[in-house]
């Protein structure tokens, strides 16, 4: 069978979701629910979110998924003690029976998404079953993995979507009619709520709703890389087959796609300025933030835009030198792919410009909220990159292309609280 052929074969097997046993927090041994949970790692600004969290309530999930300690192997090691005493002592419990979890957000403002929790069958994209987007940084995939390892735990589930022929949104509605295990309203002013469906028909309708459909990575190309990675560890069939994940049907509730800005330690505004000038046509703002996000958008629907922060005001880059583009990236990527903000960012702005390392940790953050990043750049003297968001048809379709976007392109929400149900390997 030809390769494409192969992946075809493959892509109809389609996604296989399993029932297990759930960890979730025993209500009247926390202060609250809402004060348990994070959001998920990665979005968790350090350290000022986690020393937050940490004293939300000194059961918060983040001493799991972000431990402090002066040392990776402190850290990973103080995670898998800090589960097992709240094991132990009957902080965190499993549900009696396995189950698959439905899901629910909402904002208060129209905003409602659902989808199903469970185990996923870990899969290599040449499979065409999970589809990454971006690549993913070595670092940060061997720290999940020691972290995973140490607590032999799934802490809190990927974000994937699909797009549905509504069987498994069937179940997933008809389930939110009744009451929940849980229901909680987090300090970002979102509604979560979580059922457990055990009913055997049920589990099998949303089964075969997936049985023949792929999946988007929406968020969590570090953690299945680390699914992948742990599987490939084990020596025989066993657990590590599958990981967390929520899976929601974007044909039924579509996500929000916002963009992932930069944080360029140690470069001032004043010299990332005079590294591009003649490079970038560049306008200063001295607007508020959010009249220099609506010219960032404007900007964008011309072609690349960036703004620049970090001195007091903004600085808008656009109409980048086509020569640069010409020079700096590479000619045999598809077009969409060479003309995405993160491309040029990253291939000629750091790399040929600014000469900052992308996998540096020393000389470049990725942060989600966009007033956070400017706030650190002008206390620290750094540079804040604010990106314009990809569309989601543009990350989907590179995605079958097998085209891997540059690391951290875009941010898919909302995305699941963490701390609401986690996996033990175990148990």
């Amino acid at each position: 069978m030809d390769t494409a052929g192969h992946s075809e074969a493959m892509a109809r097997r389609g996604l296989e979701l399993t029932p297990f046993r759930g960890l979730r927090y025993d209500p009247d041994r926390v202060g609250s629910l809402a004060s348990v949970t994070s959001p998920p790692y990665d979005v968790v600004v350090r350290p000022d979110g986690v020393h937050h969290l940490q004293s939300a309530d000194p059961h918060n999930i983040v001493r799991l998924i972000l431990p402090e300690a002066h040392t990776p192997s402190e850290r990973t090691e103080q995670a898998a003690d800090t589960l097992r005493r709240w094991l132990a002592e009957g902080i965190l419990a499993a549900d009696p029976e396995p189950a698959l979890y439905v899901y629910e957000q909402s904002d208060g403002e129209g905003m409602l998404q659902r989808g199903v929790i469970g185990t996923l069958r870990v899969s290599e994209p040449a499979e065409g079953v999970v589809l990454p987007h971006e690549g993913v940084m070595a670092p940060v995939v061997a720290e999940r993995a020691a972290l995973m390892r140490a607590t032999r735990a799934n802490l809190e589930p990927l974000l994937l979507t699909y797009r549905g022929d509504g069987t498994a949104a069937e179940v997933v509605e008809r389930t939110a009619e009744k009451p929940p295990l849980l229901a909680t309203t987090t300090e970002d002013g979102f509604r979560h709520r979580l059922w457990a469906i055990t009913d055997a028909a049920d589990v099998a309708r949303i089964q075969s709703g997936l049985a023949h459909h792929q999946a988007l990575i929406a968020d969590g190309h570090h953690r299945w890389a680390t699914y992948l990675r742990l599987r490939d560890e084990q020596s025989a069939p066993g657990p590590w087959d599958y990981g967390l994940v929520l899976l929601v049907d974007t044909a039924r509730y579509p996500l929000r796609v916002r963009a992932i800005h930069r944080l360029l330690h140690g470069l001032p505004v004043a010299d990332a300025l005079a590294a591009v000038e003649g490079l970038f046509q560049v306008r200063h703002l001295q607007v508020p933030l959010a009249e220099a996000l609506a010219a960032l958008a404007d900007a964008s629907c011309a072609g690349n835009a960036f703004l620049l922060a970090g001195d007091g005001a903004f600085h808008l880059l656009d109409r980048p030198d086509p020569a640069l583009l010409d020079r700096a990236i590479p000619a045999d990527r598809p077009a969409a792919w060479r003309s995405l903000d993160a491309t040029v960012l990253h291939a000629a702005l750091l790399e040929h410009v600014w000469h900052i390392p992308e996998d540096s940790p020393a000389h470049i953050a990725y942060i989600h909220d966009t007033a956070a990043t400017v706030a650190k750049a002008e206390r620290d003297g750094g540079t804040a990159v604010l990106m314009h968001p990809v569309r989601e048809e543009v990350v989907r379709d590179l995605a079958r292309q097998g085209v891997t976007m540059p690391r951290k392109s875009t941010s898919f929400g909302p995305k699941p609280a963490s701390g609401l149900v986690l996996r033990a390997l175990e148990i």
